[in-house]
């Protein structure tokens, strides 16, 4: 199929005069220099479409991050992060390209394009137009600052029903191009769908290439391509851990997260099976998330817990960065246990009665390990795309000594839905963590119970 998601007006004339520029096996790991900005163009060498910056060969190594520790993905082997949009919330995106200066990281810029859910309408030209002159006026703010990379236009904008926001994508675009010719654009899908990139091709060509957010079906991301029969660069914006969509639930609907160590696992395999696996297309990936966020729990796709430690995935990135583990590695979780059930089990309590919990975790280091325990309510959030969520209420004092592997867990007194978790810190700034969702059923909830236990034995 012919693809002209890269037609931009000077692409071929740069592509020809820099065909024969290298292999693209040479991979550069230079920061932003300054004082003036990157040169960054999409280049196919021998086969191979690679980001060029400043004449080199430049494959990304990064994560998606808002307000999470710049510093240390330097430390650990990336190269770049991505934004959702220019200032967020706490810092203004002179801050932010700053901070990635200092650090020797570029950084893919967000431009916070609107969405419906939001109360945006595609149809009111006014609003487009406003929303138009606000992004323009960002892309000249900041296109001549050394550490920035490429323009990441709008975040998984396939969640809109209104074709006309690809238009707009598309006027930024060519706005884009005018304003900044130094500088790539890209937006970001949820997902495969071939419908949908067919619609973005349509109606937004002007863009330099597509990026892709998967998570459980990355797996799947080679097979899609080759069935679409894609042939151009496409940039990785979000993968990580299984999303709170695609994974088992319990009998009463609550998503089941994997462990700290299971994630790292995961994160691997997806690395090397599909990231890593196209070297001919893929630009690199911005794995998600460099820091902490509550999104149906607080620990579901952080890579840091809220008080400030590192979790396995981060190990497991450094390694995929640069082939090396890192000199100290974080805590490995062996399970969890609530009532001698694992998450799996669809876990029912009685409210008032006292159940056993435990978690078994080892150390690669040898360091003795503390331990902390919190029940939290159910989340009930729904939202989509990454959206504020509140965090959920903790019930306080369920546990009498939270600070052992082993500890009694008093079922609260009040019936729903309720998760456990347990942490462990190995005190130099590592740790592991699970959860278990369990449910406290009233008594005339018990034959739902007692059927639950039926079906799981058969």
């Amino acid at each position: 199929m012919n693809h002209k998601i890269i037609s931009t007006p000077w692409l071929p004339a740069f592509l020809a005069a820099f065909l024969t520029a290298g292999n693209c096996s040479a991979q550069s790991s230079a920061g932003p220099a300054g004082p003036g900005p990157a040169n960054v163009k999409v280049r196919c060498v021998d086969g191979r479409w690679r980001l060029y910056v400043n004449q080199q060969p430049f494959y990304i190594k990064g994560a998606g991050i808002e307000f999470g520790p710049v510093e240390k993905l330097k430390e650990h082997g990336g190269n770049s992060f991505r934004t959702w949009s220019t200032a967020n919330g706490r810092d203004s995106g002179e801050t932010v390209l700053n901070r990635a200066l200092t650090n020797g990281l570029y950084v893919a810029m967000g431009l916070d394009v609107d969405h419906e859910r939001r109360g945006f309408d595609y149809d009111n030209t006014n609003a487009v137009a406003r929303q138009f002159a606000a992004l323009t006026a960002q892309v000249r703010q900041y296109k001549d600052h050394p550490a920035l990379l490429i323009w990441v236009i709008g975040n998984e904008l396939n969640f809109e029903k209104n074709p006309k926001v690809w238009d707009a994508v598309n006027d930024l675009s060519r706005a884009i191009h005018r304003i900044d010719p130094n500088h790539p654009t890209t937006t970001t899908l949820a997902g495969f769908n071939q419908d949908t990139v067919n619609l973005v091709k349509t109606r937004a060509p002007d863009l330099d290439f597509l990026s892709f957010q998967m998570y459980y079906d990355i797996i799947n991301l080679p097979r899609y391509l080759k069935q679409a029969g894609w042939d151009r660069p496409y940039l990785i914006t979000e993968w990580g851990a299984t999303g709170h969509w695609e994974c088992p639930k319990t009998a009463w609907g609550a998503p089941i997260e994997d462990n700290s160590t299971a994630k790292a696992s995961l994160y691997q395999m997806r690395f090397e099976k599909v990231v890593e696996a196209d070297q001919k297309l893929c630009l690199g990936s911005y794995v998600f998330f460099w820091g902490q966020k509550q999104e149906r729990t607080p620990t579901w796709y952080g890579m840091f817990l809220k008080t400030g430690e590192e979790t396995a995935a981060i190990d497991t990135m450094q390694y995929l960065w640069t082939g090396a583990w890192p000199a100290h590695r974080c805590p490995a979780l062996d399970g969890m246990w609530l009532d001698g059930k694992t998450a799996y089990q669809n876990v029912r309590l009685k409210p008032g009665h006292s159940y056993p919990a435990k978690v078994q975790v080892s150390d690669p280091d040898h360091n003795p390990l503390t331990y902390s325990w919190e029940v939290m309510k159910e989340s009930q959030e729904r939202k989509v795309g990454g959206d504020v969520e509140s965090i959920p209420e903790a019930v306080p004092d369920g546990i009498a000594d939270p600070k052992k592997s082993e500890v009694t867990l008093e079922a609260p007194s009040e019936p729903g839905a309720y998760r456990l978790y347990a942490y462990a810190f190995d005190g130099k700034g590592h740790a592991a963590y699970a959860n278990i969702p369990f449910y406290v059923s009233s008594s005339n909830e018990n034959t739902r119970a007692a059927a639950d236990a039926n079906a799981e034995s058969q």
